[in-house]
């Protein structure tokens, strides 16, 4: 894939690598030069597992046991 640098000195990420990248707006990138290529990381801040910790409590009156019971019976 190819971009064109613009007289701002931008470029556009080609779609295709933004979504299989889950590129959206506001993503910090990290750029380096690596042997002569420019590479560009997708930043990854803090704990990546923060926004689920908390989601899927269970109810104080069932185990994790029972819990896993449930799903795999898919009640």
């Amino acid at each position: 894939m190819t971009a064109i640098l613009s007289e701002e000195r931008q470029v556009t990420i080609p779609e295709g690598l933004r979504d299989s990248m889950g590129l959206q707006p506001g993503v910090t990138l990290d750029f380096t030069e690596e042997e002569g290529r420019l590479v560009a990381r997708k930043v990854t801040s803090g704990d990546p597992f923060a926004k689920w910790r908390g989601n899927g409590r269970l109810p104080a009156s069932q185990s994790v046991d029972d819990d896993l019971a449930e799903s795999r019976d898919g009640r």
